[in-house]
């Protein structure tokens, strides 16, 4: 008999869990966990790539110590942080981690800026190869980053919602450290790391000719 009851409230439990949304907040932290390890996998591309993409420059473009040792600080800055899962759930951590990943994001770019300065650099195959695989994970960063996004909104609105806030206080699920941007529609657009195509500027149109004196200033 007792073991019954224990088992008829057992099940009570699970059904009410359930219905509060435990199930669904167990899902998206699990969901979010997945996410961001995607999110953390590109970034590590990318900082995989910058010491060869370094080398190649100073190979041909020395006396640009300042730009790269701007990119060489930024990924060691990068390197500092330990990206995991727990970090999600800190805002000041995550804080930190979005603002390393942005000063090497503009590092790069203006490594590759001063590449267009070099025209054997531009030429060498390394270099293209190196550029391309650079381009290639700067969308999935970005792809990687919009699926986090989604996901950690999807969990805050369970969060705050009722009745798995309750729940949610209950079992102590909080809300998720999320990306910022200065524009949302820019979430998925990957930042443009080819400037092999920039046009060139339009040229100044010359000024006017000042206007020939009238008669009576004579």
């Amino acid at each position: 008999m007792k073991r019954f009851f224990a088992t008829s409230l057992l099940l009570v439990l699970a059904l009410g869990l359930g219905g509060c949304g435990y199930n669904e907040l167990q899902s998206s932290d699990e969901q979010i966990k997945a996410t961001w390890a995607e999110v953390v996998n590109q970034y590590q591309r990318r900082a995989d790539l910058v010491p060869n993409l370094v080398n190649t420059v100073k190979a041909f473009a020395q006396q640009e110590k300042d730009v790269l040792l701007g990119v060489t600080n930024a990924r060691a800055k990068v390197g500092s942080i330990q990206a995991t899962p727990e970090l999600v759930n800190d805002p000041g951590a995550f804080q930190k981690f979005q603002a390393a990943q942005g000063e090497l994001t503009s590092a790069l770019s203006r490594l590759l800026v001063v590449s267009e300065n070099y025209p054997q650099l531009k030429s060498d195959q390394n270099f293209r190869e190196l550029q391309a695989q650079l381009e290639g994970t700067e969308n999935r960063i970005a792809v990687a980053r919009n699926r986090y996004i989604k996901a950690v909104q999807e969990y805050n609105v369970t969060v705050r919602s009722f009745p798995g806030n309750l729940t949610a206080m209950m079992f102590g699920f909080k809300q998720k450290a999320q990306f910022t941007v200065d524009n949302e529609k820019e979430i998925s657009t990957a930042p443009k790391v080819d400037f092999g195509n920039t046009p060139a500027p339009a040229p100044a149109k010359p000024a006017a000719p000042p206007p020939a004196p009238s008669e009576s200033g004579k």
